[in-house]
C-alpha cells in the first residue's frame, strides 16, 4: 500500500486553489507551515501575514495561491478527506465479505491516525487535529451552499457515499443509510474532541476507543 500511496495525488477541486500548491516548492511549503501553525495557535489567530514570516516570504506570495485563509482551510480538509478516502479504497476493495468490509471502513475512518511517509510536506497527525478542531469552520459560513454547488466539499459528500454503500450492501431495508455514515464521521471527530477537552462527556478514552463504539453502534442497528 504504501508504493502505491506514493504515486498517489489527492485531487482537490481547483476552485479552492489559485495555483495548486502541489506545482511548486513554494506551494507545498505553504501547505507544510500553515499545518504546523494552525495546529498550534488556531485557525482564528492564523494569518497569511504570519504565515509569510514564518516561510520568509512575502504575504503576496501566498495570495497567488489561496485568495483567502477560508480557502486554505477547505484546501487542508479537502485533501485530509482525500487521504482517507483512498486508504479506505484500497483497503476494502479486495475484501468479498460485505460486513468484514464495513467494519474495516468504519476502522480506517475512525482510528487514530499515523504519519504517512508518502507525502513528506503534510503531517497527517496534525492535520486530523486540525480537522477535529477546525472542519465545522470550513462549512458554518454563510457561503456553504454556493461552496457546495461549486463542488467543494464534493470528496466529503464521496466519502459519506461509500460509506452508505456499505451499509445498504448490508441491510438494504435500513432508512438511514446516508445520516448513519455521516454520524460516523462527523461523530468520531466529536468523541476525539471530547477525549481531549471534555472527557467526562464521552466513554471513549483510548486511542481507537471511536472504532470500537461506532463499530458496536453501527452493527446494533443493521440487520443482515
Amino acid at each position: 500500500m504504501e508504493r502505491l500511496m506514493q504515486s498517489v495525488k489527492i485531487n482537490i477541486n481547483d476552485n479552492i486553489y489559485v495555483k495548486d500548491p502541489e506545482s511548486s516548492a513554494l506551494g507545498k511549503r505553504i501547505v507544510k507551515e500553515s499545518i504546523l501553525m494552525i495546529n498550534e495557535m488556531g485557525f482564528e489567530c492564523f494569518t497569511f501575514k504570519k504565515l509569510g514570516i514564518k516561510i520568509a516570504s512575502n504575504e503576496s506570495s501566498i495570495y497567488r495561491y489561496f485568495e483567502n485563509k477560508h480557502k486554505l482551510l477547505l484546501y487542508l480538509t479537502s485533501w485530509y478527506w482525500g487521504w482517507l478516502e483512498y486508504q479506505l479504497v484500497f483497503a476494502t476493495n479486495s475484501m468479498g465479505n460485505s460486513t468484514e468490509k464495513l467494519k474495516k471502513a468504519i476502522e480506517i475512518v475512525t482510528k487514530g491516525t499515523e504519519e504517512d511517509s508518502a507525502f513528506s510536506h503534510i503531517n497527517e497527525v496534525l492535520l486530523n487535529k486540525i480537522v477535529i478542531n477546525e472542519y465545522s469552520k470550513s462549512y458554518l459560513t454563510k457561503e456553504v451552499d454556493a461552496e457546495n454547488k461549486e463542488g467543494y466539499f464534493v470528496i466529503y459528500k464521496r466519502l459519506v457515499t461509500r460509506l452508505s454503500d456499505m451499509i445498504r450492501a448490508i441491510d438494504v431495508d435500513y432508512p438511514y443509510p446516508s445520516s448513519l455514515a455521516s454520524t460516523i464521521l462527523e461523530g468520531s471527530l466529536h468523541q476525539y474532541f471530547l477525549m481531549d477537552h471534555f472527557p467526562t462527556l464521552t466513554d471513549c478514552h483510548q486511542i481507537n476507543d471511536p472504532t470500537v463504539y461506532f463499530q458496536n453502534l453501527v452493527f446494533s442497528v443493521l440487520k443482515p
